[in-house]
């Protein structure tokens, strides 16, 4: 039966359609390319309309899908300076500025309530979306990309069964060994509380009054739940968690908003670390704004300390650098504006400050460099291309940052330590290094895109080695750019493989399984952007999910995106096995017909290599050797003449294929052609040639 007629109100329409479906007036679901080009197989040719004072009417859109849809619609756009080009989406215009366009964009999610939320194009998120758009345009449509229009963010409910009692509670032993291991959890990012305020709080019931007896209370809750979050799941650990953290959040917000203090901070710091491990980022990101808005409050970024003490100088300053780093890595990881950005330049002086404990290495270290991955997002995100010369200018402040960094942060505990010291040391110099890295790859990731856009074109063009268009070279700076950011995302991956692999790593780790996420769609998009098997990048691309499958059995994101790169997988494979099967055509117009001595008498047709190799023997030896020079003389020749290495899109006239040899070889023999012809010694023709010089007038 006929389906019934949708009412105009529940009628969507894409707010951006394509040429062709503009043309045909089709409903188009304004994804580039969109499902219906897909379908009839245009995709490279699906761009957006664009309308202008020339493309206001109907004709004239019509005339432009005919001409991009035409049979000659490749010749024609590459030879017009002002037409859209049916080239993949990409390629980087052709322009006067060495930077490169950014192709991701922001995004406008849902968040569980339905309600829509931001997303940058910065993102991880974002780059994910491109990569799902280009896997669409090259396999078309695949388990990969089949929820690229998807437009909800990824986020869990609130749990109900939280325990509202816990009857036995836990002893001082659970207890400590949970505050410990909170410790390790948040080690190099997060230090607001000091060893001696941590053991003066375990064992310490929550008290039926006084403000502050509560926010210590609090704080004691949430680090017990953290540490929970992080262990080993169980049962227990599971009650645990849940119930602390739910006595953790009634407190933070049973008054306590209405008085802004420093333990207030520190609380709403905490809990956005676990709501990040809990996988509930919008909450994460909205309790960041609520602890920074206390910190101005209390002016924690000002520099005037010199009217207090040493000890309260350096508790502020602790927490004022760790809700900077925590506020600006969460905002880069989700493209969004920093609550404390534009408080940077007020910072105290970190040299003059008396931090000596052995956490305050890598939160000082984090705190700088993620002031710096702020400056990468403004600076470099907010045009309309990323610019070469601001991207080195930024690395080479990495440079200098990773330079300056404590021997303590760049290797492993040189004096021996117990286990639970160890971890923690080694965990906060994780935590450094892939922030480090992360920041690298953002850096340096549009002129990745660029790159690969590039050579995905020619990778899929009609006759490779006929290039001519100046959008299928490589521009040299992009390309040390686009190497800079695989190997930063190598590094990340094999240093967080290195820790897993020595059993270091916990069981929920809210922040590396989102740097690790992004750093393996940068191999997984080189793979996919190559028709050769590259071991690091393969190698890699499985230890990242190596790192996230021990990650998701207890993080439903870090689950998500472990199944994502395996989709990546198999798209990749596809793509893969589609080039093997339908290699691009090179077309051929003309091939060998005389040669003095190759007899082709071989049952199997030689190998372009061999054939290649032969032809040189033939020809340099009347010409460069005599009848005396050794045929070491000949090998040497031959070794030289063999193919050079040469950089990505250079390429070399081949010899004839083996499409070029005749498939009747084995049929004929030389001395039956000498007995039936002789004195054509010399003249050993190929009789399965048909000379191009007889026509049919020679017969009348």
């Amino acid at each position: 039966m006929p389906r019934p007629k949708v009412l105009p109100a529940n009628r969507l329409r894409a707010p951006e359609a394509c040429l062709a479906c503009r043309a045909s007036k089709k409903r188009c679901s304004g994804t580039f390319p969109c499902s219906k080009c897909i379908r009839n197989g245009r995709a490279d040719t699906c761009v957006p309309f664009r309308r202008s004072n020339n493309a206001s009417s109907p004709r004239h859109s019509n005339d432009t899908y005919r001409a991009l849809t035409s049979p000659d619609a490749g010749r024609r756009t590459r030879n017009t300076s002002n037409g859209p080009r049916a080239l993949p989406q990409l390629l980087p215009a052709v322009t006067n500025t060495s930077g490169a366009p950014h192709k991701t964009h922001s995004r406008m999610l849902r968040s569980r309530q339905g309600e829509r939320v931001y997303i940058g194009r910065a993102a991880s998120i974002s780059f994910l979306q491109l990569l799902r758009d280009t896997v669409t345009q090259h396999i078309g449509p695949s388990q990969f990309s089949h929820n690229a229009t998807k437009e909800d963010m990824l986020e869990t409910d609130t749990p109900d069964d939280v325990p509202l009692s816990f009857e036995n509670g836990i002893g001082l032993q659970e207890e400590q060994d949970y505050i410990r291991t909170c410790h390790i959890a948040t080690s190099g990012f997060i230090n607001v509380l000091s060893d001696l305020e941590a053991r003066h709080i375990l064992g310490t019931s929550p008290p039926m009054h006084g403000t502050r007896s509560k926010a210590m209370a609090a704080l004691r809750d949430i680090m017990i739940a953290i540490g929970a979050q992080s262990s080993v799941n169980g049962a227990t650990s599971i009650r645990v968690e849940r119930y602390f953290f739910k006595r953790a959040q009634q407190h933070a917000f049973a008054g306590m908003l209405e008085n802004p203090s420093l333990d207030l901070i520190r609380l709403f710091i905490l809990l956005s670390f676990y709501m990040l491990g809990a996988c509930r980022r919008n909450a994460a990101f909205m309790y960041l704004g609520v602890a920074a808005r206390a910190a101005v409050a209390l002016g924690l970024h000002m520099t005037a300390f010199t009217l207090l003490e040493a000890d309260e100088q350096q508790k502020r300053t602790r927490v004022w650098m760790s809700l900077c780093t925590l506020d600006l890595l969460v905002s880069s990881i989700l493209g969004r504006a920093p609550a404390t950005a534009n408080l940077q330049s007020e910072t105290p002086d970190l040299n003059s400050l008396p931090l000596t404990s052995a956490m305050d290495d890598g939160l000082i270290a984090s705190y700088q460099m993620t002031k710096i991955l702020d400056e990468i997002v403004s600076r470099l995100y907010t045009d309309k291309a990323a610019s070469t010369e601001v991207a080195e200018s930024l690395l080479d402040k990495l440079k200098q940052w990773s330079n300056d960094l404590p021997e303590s942060l760049l290797s492993s505990p040189s004096t021996p330590q117990e286990r639970i010291a160890a971890q923690e040391h080694i965990i906060g110099s994780l935590h450094v290094a892939c922030a480090y890295h992360f920041a690298v790859i953002i850096v340096t990731r549009p002129f990745m895109i660029s790159v690969l856009g590039v050579r995905l074109a020619r990778l899929h063009q009609d006759s490779p080695g006929l290039i001519h268009d100046d959008t299928l070279l490589e521009d040299p700076a992009h390309t040390r750019l686009a190497n800079a950011c695989v190997e930063s995302a190598l590094y990340m991956i094999q240093t967080c493989l290195e820790v897993h692999q020595s059993r270091l790593l916990l069981g929920n780790m809210c922040i590396l399984k989102a740097l690790v996420f992004a750093a393996a769609l940068i191999p997984g998009f080189s793979m996919f952007s190559t028709k050769e098997l590259d071991s690091t990048l393969e190698e890699s691309f499985t230890g990242a999910l190596d790192v996230l499958r021990f990650l998701s059995q207890q993080s439903a994101q870090a689950a998500h995106y472990f199944e994502i790169l395996n989709l990546l997988r198999n798209a990749i494979d596809e793509q893969r096995q589609r080039l093997r099967e339908h290699p691009p055509e090179d077309k051929k117009y003309v091939s060998k017909l005389f040669s003095l001595s190759n007899r082709r008498t071989e049952a199997q047709p030689q190998s372009d290599s061999q054939f290649r190799g032969n032809n040189i023997a033939t020809f340099s030896s009347p010409i460069g050797l005599g009848a005396g020079q050794s045929a070491q003389t000949q090998d040497q020749l031959l070794g030289a003449a063999q193919p050079l290495s040469a950089e990505p899109g250079t390429t070399f006239p081949s010899g004839p294929s083996d499409q070029d040899q005749p498939q009747n070889a084995a049929l004929f023999d030389a001395s039956d052609v000498t007995a039936a012809f002789p004195g054509w010694e010399g003249m050993e023709l190929p009789l399965w040639d048909r000379f191009p010089f007889i026509d049919d007038s020679f017969l009348n």
